[in-house]
């Protein structure tokens, strides 16, 4: 059984297709589950980068400290459409009707749950989509994060799918350079890197795995 994800920890959250079968198909495929992702996961976590690659995803978290998580109408959530509505649900103060706060773990199932439903109906199949239960190491270390957050956006070339890291759309690195408003701890990650030059060349000079291989997937 793995263990549940502990309010103010970072976590590398990652899975796969069942069988290697691929979770994205077309374009709208990434950006559903990036929508689930932001009704979900949102109020629960803040994120510092993520990749969605054919086959497989990762994404770097912290859950947030309980008390930064507010609380939702639990009588709403059995509602066919409560993925759609958890915005209007959610509040961050209780009263009597939002008494319940979201469990993380809970949430990311939610998501994964959520989308597989939505792409076994889209693309007519029966099967299960996802791996079992998702992954989720603790990250603990500065220089893990650093290492991991190079790992994520630099994966979709360690694959083959693009040259440079700045050619592939489904991955948080051009989020982070944007001036567009986002939810990415996009100043955050900066300051780990010192500046945005610094993150640029980390990122586009050779990387070495092997000082992350436990906090991984292939």
């Amino acid at each position: 059984m793995k263990a549940p994800l502990e309010y103010g920890k970072y976590y590398h959250i990652f899975n796969r297709g069942n069988n290697y079968d691929n979770l994205f198909l077309n374009k709208e495929d990434y950006i559903y589950f990036l929508k689930l992702y932001d009704i979900y996961i949102n109020s629960i976590a803040d994120t510092f980068a993520w990749c969605l690659m054919k086959n497989h995803f990762h994404i770097l978290v912290r859950i947030k400290e309980e008390k930064e998580i507010g609380f939702f109408n639990s009588a709403n959530s059995q509602s066919k459409d409560f993925a759609l509505k958890w915005k209007t649900y959610f509040t961050e103060k209780p009263d009597k009707n939002y008494t319940r706060k979201p469990v993380p773990v809970n949430q990311f199932q939610h998501l994964f749950n959520a989308y597989a439903r939505q792409f076994n109906i889209r693309h007519n199949r029966i099967s299960s989509l996802f791996e079992d239960s998702f992954e989720r190491i603790p990250v603990d270390d500065e220089k893990y994060f650093k290492n991991l957050i190079l790992y994520i956006h630099n994966n979709p070339v360690t694959h083959g799918f693009v040259d440079s890291v700045d050619e592939y759309q489904w991955t948080s690195y051009l989020s982070i350079l944007s001036l567009k408003s986002t939810k990415l701890m996009r100043e955050e990650v900066i300051e780990y890197f010192n500046d945005i030059d610094n993150f640029k060349f980390l990122h586009n000079k050779p990387q070495n795995d092997d000082l992350i291989k436990h906090l991984i997937i292939e």
